[in-house]
């Protein structure tokens, strides 16, 4: 429900139906609407458009009947954009380099990289012995895979440490129903036996047992352990995570020495472990699950280093020997400090790397555990950016691997020699149309929230833009989980920038963009500070010149899509029009039923609506419980079929709501993905014709045709 979305999802790729009149002369469907009436908390609820819900394959005929209407109706209404759909496309795609590969990564003795074709939807998966990658296998080809499927999605890619054998999962449907299989890559040849909706994986160092973790084929929680030897057709259940707040996690250490089992919940961890090389033995707790503690655990020289929030809000990071890491054994190695929120610590042979959060901006910091010389951050040069490691699976190292881009800066590779405290860039974005950052400026911002809290503002801009209050702005957000909005670089965005649309991002509340105080202060009883800040952003960006009511489209996604329903509720005048897509906004209705896919897991995140004093709160916000006679903005909502995240009905039973009270003359649309998933379709092609059809509606807005 709601996990993270990008902007380059859940769109759709229309035929021109008709001319400019279309848009006038063909009239939106009218849902049918059938009461449901519920009682709870001594409050009688209706619903009239109950009836869109439908958990059965294939749906029912006449809720596909009506999705498709929608459908013809958004196609209609942007028949006459068709062409400039195809040309935002074709300017994208020129941005693009189709025939591409990764850099490599090294694991054992090989190293594996990434390639895509031009003309073809998917990458392929490869390894060589050689960093050139010269005479590489092909492991997996995901088009060749792919045919037959209109969805397709590759989950677990996990090679044993002998290189021998690797577990792969893919999912065909959307739903995030992962198959796990297994492949000998001494032959190429695939193991009949199949495990179904496995989400992670670990291999234990005999390189022929594996942990797999399972969910629950109706909530979709993952609450099995499993233990499987390959070349075996059977499994043994080692552990059921009964708790329905959380879900369960396997993986190995980088040091290839434990095995990890996290229980996780939204404020809560608790992890076990066994030693790697002995499958067989007996799982021990590091520290007892306990309300509000969250951890993370790494394994260094034969201690445990555990991420703890214990009397830390940020963070801090103690060490515990493993024969007992209870709490009374905890050692400081990082302390706690106010101002910086430490996101995560990386461990290599001589070398640890710090993940860390100051002022909204994302710093990596390298430690040297072999001769303790003082920690430093590795350089960084723009006022506004985003960095992270990525690809550094090799414990023996003396490089680390991290990726570096901005609103301007392309996506680049750099490797950090741990040696020289040097960067060296690996590899850049390759723009092949062209792409001068001299063009653009980016900065951050600094809005002040109804309470007087500043929220940061991230906007990328074509230099000499007029700040006269006539500029369009397309406002993107998401703020909540503790997720961040980070910065980056998009191709597909600056068709945005090139025609005059200031793109930019609001770090409300409920991210952790500011430390771990930002997230719980949009989170649980403060949620509404979520919608405020991006109102009140909206607001100061308005009074500020950048933009004006009539000039500004807003978008997010998933439990962005709830912030965009919100925010349409409590303030519809300062929008003018809206991408809302695959979207929480019946929170109500799917946060009081526990058999949807994530909602016990979310319970402690949103509220458990179920209790009166949440219930209360929750209906103060939830977007489909909010809608009222009033003048919406124009709004096109997106959902997809299969979405396992958000159920595809939130949003069409939404669409229909408004519809039905909107008393303006603004258009409401619904689109629905057909054979897609959470986060749109699966090809890269199709992905890139669903961000220029995004793109062509929110410039066609602002009056941009062209």
């Amino acid at each position: 429900m709601r996990a993270i979305l990008s902007i380059a999802v859940c769109s759709v790729v229309f035929a021109a139906v008709g001319a400019a009149s279309a848009q006038t002369d063909m009239k939106p469907p009218v849902a049918r609407k059938i009461p449901h009436v519920t009682k709870v908390h001594g409050y009688e609820r209706t619903d009239n458009y109950h009836w869109m819900r439908d958990r059965n394959e294939p749906r029912a005929p006449e809720i596909i009947k009506y999705l498709e209407e929608e459908n013809a109706y958004t196609e209609a209404y942007m028949g006459p954009h068709a062409g400039f759909v195809d040309a935002l496309y074709k300017e994208m795609l020129g941005r693009i380099k189709q025939d591409d590969t990764t850099v490599p990564y090294r694991l054992g003795n090989y190293w594996y990289f990434n390639r895509t074709e031009e003309g073809k939807q998917y990458p392929s998966y490869l390894r060589s012995k050689s960093k050139d990658g010269k005479d590489a296998a092909v492991l997996l080809d995901l088009n060749e895979m792919a045919k037959g499927h209109k969805y397709f999605a590759l989950g677990t890619f996990r090679v044993s440490d002998d290189g021998n054998w690797l577990a792969f999962s893919t999912d065909t449907s959307g739903y995030r129903q992962y198959t796990l299989q297994f492949m000998d890559l001494r032959t190429g040849a695939v193991r009949p036996h199949k495990i179904e909706r496995v989400t992670s994986v670990a291999w234990a160092n005999d390189n022929k047992t594996v942990f797999y973790v399972t969910e629950d084929p109706e909530d979709k929680r993952n609450n099995n352990l499993w233990r499987h030897v390959v070349g075996t057709d059977k499994s043994e259940q080692l552990y059921e995570e009964k708790d329905v707040l959380f879900g369960i996690g396997v993986g190995k250490t980088r040091d290839r020495k434990m095995i990890m089992l996290v229980s996780y919940a939204a404020t809560m961890q608790e992890y076990r472990y066994i030693p790697a090389d002995k499958p067989q033995a007996e799982w021990k707790v590091i520290a007892p699950r306990e309300k509000d503690h969250e951890y993370s655990v790494d394994h260094w020289n034969g201690e445990f280093y555990i991420t703890t929030n214990k009397g830390a809000e940020n963070f801090r990071v103690v060490k515990a020997p493993v024969a007992d890491a209870s709490q009374k054994n905890w050692k400081e190695f990082i302390p706690h400090n106010p101002a910086i929120k430490i996101e995560g610590v990386e461990f290599f042979k001589d070398h640890a790397v710090v993940s860390e959060l100051e002022n909204g901006l994302e710093y990596l910091k390298v430690m040297d555990l072999k001769t303790r010389r003082a920690p430093m951050r590795i350089a960084t040069t723009e006022e506004v950016y985003t960095m992270g490691t990525s690809g550094n699976p090799e414990f023996d190292t003396d490089v680390v691997r991290y990726n570096y881009s901005s609103m301007i800066t392309p996506n680049t590779v750099y490797e950090y020699n741990f040696r020289t405290g040097k960067s060296d860039m690996l590899k850049q974005q390759e723009i092949p149309s062209g792409h001068d950052p001299a063009k653009y400026e980016t900065k951050r911002l600094w809005a002040t929230a109804r309470d007087g809290v500043k929220v940061p503002v991230s906007l990328v801009m074509k230099k000499g833009t007029q700040l006269d209050g006539k500029a369009p702005m397309l406002l993107y957000a998401y703020g909540s989980y503790g997720y961040s909005m980070t910065p980056n670089f998009s191709t597909a965005r600056l068709s945005l920038v090139d025609r005059g649309m200031i793109y930019a991002i609001a770090h409300i509340r409920g991210g952790s963009e500011l430390g771990e105080k930002w997230r719980q202060d949009g989170r649980m009883f403060n949620k509404l500070n979520t919608f405020h800040d991006f109102i009140d952003s909206a607001k100061w960006l308005i009074g500020e010149k950048y933009t004006s009511p009539d000039r500004l489209v807003i978008q997010g996604g998933s439990a962005g899509g709830l912030l965009m329903g919100g925010v349409m509720n409590m303030s519809p005048e300062t929008f003018k029009a809206a991408l809302v897509q695959v979207p929480f906004v019946d929170v109500l209705n799917t946060m009081m039923d526990d058999t949807l896919p994530l909602t016990t897991g979310e319970w402690i995140e949103w509220g458990n609506p179920n209790e009166k004093e949440a219930f209360d709160y929750m209906a103060k916000y939830s977007p489909y419980d909010n809608i009222e006679k009033k003048a919406y903005p124009n709004m096109m909502v997106q959902v997809s079929l299969y979405d396992s995240q958000v159920l595809y009905w939130e949003g069409a039973k939404y669409a229909a709501k408004v519809r039905e009270h909107n008393t303006g003359d603004s258009v409401i649309l619904l689109k629905t993905l057909m054979s897609a998933g959470h986060g749109g379709s699966s090809g890269r092609y199709d992905r890139l014709k669903e961000i220029a059809f995004d793109y062509t509606y929110a410039l066609s807005q602002v009056g941009i045709t062209k």
